[in-house]
């Protein structure tokens, strides 16, 4: 029998709750709702007014997994949707999570959450600019930390902000808070940072999507500043064998990880580091490691007890800078 729970006066009907997710630490889907109903308070600002787009995985990272814009078959009612202009489908809409009831009712489905650079109340008009930052074998999340450094700065001289977060996945996403700004002309500024990169950091980057120029390098995905475009949403879940988040990280998480880049030839080299540690940046980590910057679900309530949100300063008007 589903059982109904009752979030802020809506029932739910919540599904499978012992049903294994994420296999190798065989999290269940229960473990998964209980996740996000203690980070509501801090992902729903991430979420709030932006069009939400949902990375599916039912039945696990080994399952079928499918991206969805259109609201799904059984949306609530009491779910907002907006309409958002798509030359495809001119009538389109999307779903907005502005609460914790539509919060759990996503989380049942069992999704990622990716939202765009722009609220719903201004379609193509950013109010953040992000980078994403890709490592192809065999580079690693080490070398992200190398390129977010040198952004960091390119980024101050201009005036602008950043703030770090892992991926999920193998590497760093960069936010930057910014005065609204057609998304177009944040693309354009975007792609001539990662350009630049390119050219500083010889043999460490590539700007261009092709394959065939990764290996080795990270890329430097400025593309997901285009309006039509989304990114993993700060605290959403990610679709893989362990319960990896989308987390923020502090820049001297970011700037330790990248000196293991120093060591990697040096007398504190692979073979003299003790084994990675599943709970991420918190434990020892050997160059050059994946699991140097890698947050899991259970990392998360301890950090915000330590930090707090630390993207809450993408919501303070005063942090936001022009593009130029």
């Amino acid at each position: 029998m589903t059982p109904i729970t009752e979030v802020e006066g809506r029932r739910l009907a919540l599904s499978n709750l012992d049903k294994v997710l994420h296999p190798l630490t065989g999290t269940t889907k229960g473990e998964v709702l209980h996740y996000y109903a203690t980070v509501g308070a801090v992902i729903l600002p991430h979420l709030r007014d932006r069009p939400v787009s949902f990375l599916r995985y039912p039945d696990g990272p080994g399952g079928q997994l499918f991206f969805t814009k259109n609201p799904p078959p059984g949306t609530p009612s009491w779910v907002r949707t907006t309409p958002v202009p798509r030359s495809e489908d001119p009538r389109a809409r999307q779903v907005v999570i502005e609460d914790l009831p539509s919060l759990m009712w996503a989380a049942n489905l069992v999704v990622e959450f990716h939202t765009p650079q722009w609220r719903a109340s201004s379609p193509a008009v950013a109010d953040r600019l992000v980078f994403d930052l890709d490592p192809g074998p065999p580079a690693g999340v080490v070398d992200c930390c190398r390129v977010a450094l040198y952004l960091r700065e390119r980024l101050a001289a201009d005036g602008l902000e950043a703030f770090a977060k892992t991926s999920g996945s193998k590497g760093l996403h960069l936010l930057v808070p910014v005065l609204p700004t057609p998304s177009a002309r944040v693309s354009a500024y975007a792609k001539l940072l990662a350009v630049e990169a390119e050219a500083a950091l010889s043999g460490l980057v590539t700007h261009r999507m092709a394959r065939a120029l990764r290996s080795g390098k990270v890329f430097v995905d400025h593309s997901q500043n285009a309006a039509a475009k989304t990114t993993a949403t700060p605290y959403t879940l990610r679709a893989r064998a362990r319960p990896t988040v989308s987390a923020p990280v502090t820049w001297e998480e970011v700037e330790g990880c990248a000196a293991l880049a120093g060591d990697r030839s040096g007398p504190d080299g692979p073979d003299d580091h003790g084994p990675s540690s599943p709970s991420g940046p918190s434990g020892p980590s050997g160059p050059g490691d994946p699991d140097a910057l890698v947050l899991l679900m259970g990392d998360i309530a301890p950090r915000l007890e330590r930090y707090g949100d630390l993207l809450a300063p993408l919501f303070a008007p005063e942090r936001a800078g022009a593009v130029p």
